[in-house]
C-alpha cells in the first residue's frame, strides 16, 4: 500500500514538493535542489539549518531545545534536519549565510559539496592543574563548539596523547560522520580525499576524489579479478557454493583488484592512503555480497533473498581496502535482489525520481535493470536478458576489446567499425550485434519475425552473396571468418524481448504510453556504445524520437561520486527504496503475453 504524500512549501522561494510521511524538512528541501545551511550534514549538532514553520505542525525535538532559544521555538523555529513531516506544511527558510560550494555531476546536475568526511582544524587549550579534562573530552567539546559531534574508538584514542602533545595541541580532527577517524598534527584541512568505486561484474572503476574541491584527482578502470571464476554473477555464485574458502577466494580477488586500482591512483597523484578517508562502493547485490565475504547463494534460487539490501558502513581495515585503516567503506541500498546499489546510484545521478519528466532508465546487460517514473511515482524491475549483449552465446561473439566489431553500416557494401582502429575484425560485441541486426532489418535481409532470408529470396540485392550457410544454419557474412547466424538473431530477440517486456509491464502499471515518455536513458558502458537508432529499430527501447534516447554513460560511477561528495545526496539515495516500488516480473501473469508481443521486431513505419 502506497502512503499518501504530503505537500511541503518553502518560502520565500515558493517551491513545493510532495514527500512521504516522516521525511525531514531538510531532506525534502534537498529533493528539489533547495539548499538549507548546515555544517554537520543534517545530524542535529550545528544548529544552522533552522527554518520557521508558518503553517502546519512540527514538534520541537531534543536538539531544538538544546540549540534554539525558547522564544525561537515559540515562534515556530525548528531545526529542519529534526523536523519530520506528518501533515501538509509551509515553512520559511532564512537566506544562506554563505554560498555553498557545488559541482556539476551526473546528468548535468548541480551537487552541493557536503561530504561525510570533514576535517576541522583546532587550537586547543593545553591542560593545566585547573583544567584536567581528558584529551578526548577536550577534543569533543572543541568540536561541539564547531557544530560537530564526535565518537572515538580505542584505536584513535591510542594516538591522542602523543599527537596532541607533539603538535602543541594544534591539530586537525578527521570525522566521518560522527566517527573520529584520525587526529593529525597541524593544519591538514587542505588534504582530504575519498574514492568512489563502481564494482562491476566485468569491469571495476575507481575514481579518487578531492573532497574539498569536488574534482576527480584521477580515474582508472580494469577487469574485475573475479573474471577467472566466471563471466556472470551466476557463475560467481556457483563458485561460492563450494564453501567458505571459495567465498574468501572471490572476496580476495575483488579487494585485490580495488587495491591495485588504488595503488595506481596514489602513484599517479601523489596522494597517500592515510589521506584517503572514505570509499563509496556500488555494484549489483552479488558483487557487494562478495566484496564483504558474504554468501550470495540465496540470490540464485527462489525467492531470491539477499543477506542484505540496506546500506552498509564498514571499516576499511575489516575488508583490507587500502585507504586510511580507520576510514569507512559506504555502500548504497538495493531496490531488489537484481536491482542493486549500482542502479540506485544511477537513479541518483540522473535525478529520475526527483523531476516531473517521465523517463525510463535502462541498464542493459545480462540483467536489464529498469526504472520508470518521475517525482510523483516510480517503479523498478529486473529483466533476465541473458548474455547476448555481452557477446556471449553468439557464434562469433566476443567482449568489447580490440578486434571486436562495434558498429555496422549496410548499403551496397558492408562498412564496419572495429575496436582498436586499423585491426582485422575477430568477432562481434554487443553494440555491433544490435547494429548488425538493425541494419539487416533496414536492408530487408531479415523479416519482422526475425527470420533471415536466403540469397534466393533476394535476387539482385547487392549483399545477397553474403547470405551464406554455416553448418546448415543461415548466416550473414560480416567479414572474413566473422558472421551472424540465424541462431544469433534469436538470442538477441530473446534478450531484447525480455528488457522490452520489463519496460512494457512498468508502463502498463503506470498507465502510460510511448507518447507520454519524455526521455529514454541508457546506462552502463554498453549503453554508451549502443547506437540509439539501432536500439529503437530492434524494439529494445520504446519508439520515441531518437534525440530523446540518451546515453548517460557510467551512471553508477557518477552516483557513487555524488554520494561521496555530498552527505545530503547520500541521504537521498538511502531514501530511494521507500520511493521506488519494486516489481518482480517472475510473479506476474501478464509477463508471458507481453513477452510474446515484443519478441518480433517492430515494423519500421511504427518506429519512425
Amino acid at each position: 500500500m502506497i502512503q499518501r504524500k504530503l505537500e511541503v512549501r518553502y518560502l520565500p522561494f515558493d517551491r513545493t514538493t510532495r514527500v512521504p510521511p516522516g521525511t525531514t524538512l531538510f531532506s525534502a528541501a534537498h529533493w528539489i535542489g533547495l539548499p538549507i545551511d548546515s555544517t554537520c550534514g543534517g545530524r542535529g549538532t550545528c544548529g544552522k539549518c533552522k527554518v520557521r514553520v508558518t503553517e502546519g505542525r512540527a514538534d520541537a525535538e531534543t536538539a531544538d531545545h538544546r540549540l534554539l532559544r525558547p522564544a525561537e521555538i515559540d515562534e515556530g523555529w525548528r531545526l529542519s534536519c529534526q523536523a519530520r513531516i506528518y501533515e501538509d506544511i509551509t515553512c520559511e527558510v532564512p537566506q544562506l549565510l554563505r554560498v555553498p560550494k557545488a559541482a556539476t555531476m551526473g546528468l548535468g546536475r548541480l551537487v552541493i559539496l557536503d561530504p561525510n568526511v570533514r576535517k576541522v582544524y583546532l587550537e586547543l587549550a593545553e591542560p593545566t592543574l585547573e583544567d584536567q579534562r581528558s584529551d578526548a573530552l577536550r577534543l569533543k567539546e572543541a568540536l561541539t563548539e564547531e557544530g560537530h559531534d564526535m565518537v572515538a574508538g580505542v584505536p584513535v584514542l591510542r594516538t591522542l596523547p602523543s599527537v596532541l602533545r607533539e603538535s602543541g595541541f594544534r591539530v586537525t580532527a578527521v570525522l566521518a560522520g560522527e566517527h573520529l577517524v584520525a587526529i593529525e598534527p597541524g593544519d591538514t584541512t587542505g588534504d582530504c580525499f575519498g574514492v568512489a568505486f563502481d564494482v562491476g561484474t566485468t569491469t571495476l572503476v575507481g575514481t579518487l576524489m578531492n573532497l574539498r574541491t569536488g574534482m576527480a584527482a584521477s580515474v582508472l578502470s580494469t577487469l574485475n579479478g573475479q573474471a577467472p571464476f566466471g563471466a556472470d554473477v551466476i557463475s560467481r555464485i556457483s563458485h561460492g557454493m563450494n564453501g567458505p574458502d571459495s567465498i574468501r577466494e572471490l572476496q580476495n580477488a575483488v579487494v585485490s583488484t580495488m587495491n591495485g586500482i588504488l595503488a595506481s591512483l596514489y602513484r599517479e597523484t601523489g596522494v597517500s592512503p592515510e589521506r584517503t578517508y572514505e570509499a563509496v562502493a556500488v555494484g549489483n547485490a552479488t558483487m557487494l555480497h562478495l566484496l564483504f565475504g558474504i554468501d550470495p547463494s540465496p540470490l540464485a534460487v527462489m525467492p531470491f533473498t539477499p543477506a542484505f539490501m540496506e546500506p552498509l558502513s564498514v571499516l576499511a581495515s575489516d575488508v583490507g581496502l587500502e585507504i586510511h585503516p580507520r576510514g569507512y567503506i559506504q555502500t548504497l541500498p538495493a531496490l531488489g535482489a537484481y536491482v542493486g546499489a549500482d542502479i540506485v546510484a544511477g537513479v541518483l545521478a540522473t535525478g529520475i525520481v526527483r523531476e516531473d519528466k517521465m523517463r525510463v532508465f535502462v541498464d542493459v546487460g545480462t540483467n536489464g535493470e529498469i526504472v520508470l517514473g518521475n517525482a510523483q511515482r516510480a517503479l523498478a524491475t529486473a529483466a533476465p536478458a541473458g548474455p547476448a549483449f555481452e557477446g556471449s552465446q553468439i557464434r562469433c561473439g566476443m567482449r568489447a576489446t580490440d578486434g571486436a566489431i562495434e558498429g555496422v553500416q549496410l548499403g551496397d557494401t558492408v562498412e564496419l567499425q572495429v575496436i582498436g582502429g586499423d585491426v582485422p575484425p575477430e568477432g562481434i560485441c554487443g553494440s555491433g550485434l544490435v547494429d548488425a541486426v538493425a541494419q539487416l532489418l533496414l536492408a530487408g535481409l531479415i523479416d519482422y519475425s526475425g527470420r533471415m532470408k536466403t540469397a534466393d529470396d533476394v535476387p539482385g540485392h547487392p549483399l545477397r552473396d553474403r547470405l551464406i550457410d554455416v553448418d546448415g544454419i543461415r548466416a550473414f557474412l560480416l567479414a572474413d571468418g566473422v558472421y551472424l547466424t540465424q541462431k544469433d538473431i534469436r538470442e538477441l530477440q530473446f534478450a531484447k524481448g525480455s528488457i522490452a517486456t520489463g519496460i512494457k509491464v512498468l508502463m502498463d502499471i503506470l498507465g502510460i504510453e510511448t507518447k507520454d515518455l519524455d526521455e529514454v536513458l541508457l546506462g552502463g558502458s554498453f549503453g554508451s556504445y549502443l547506437n540509439p537508432e539501432s536500439a529503437k529499430i530492434i524494439g529494445l527501447v520504446p519508439p520515441v524520437d531518437v534525440d530523446r534516447i540518451i546515453a548517460v554513460g557510467n551512471s553508477a560511477g557518477e552516483g557513487a561520486k555524488i554520494a561521496l561528495l555530498s552527505y545530503r545526496e547520500r541521504q537521498v539515495a538511502f531514501e530511494l527504496p521507500g520511493r521506488i516500488e519494486y516489481v518482480e516480473l517472475s510473479g506476474r501473469t501478464d509477463f508471458n503475453d507481453a513477452f510474446v508481443s515484443v519478441l518480433g521486431f517492430p515494423h519500421l513505419e511504427l518506429v519512425g
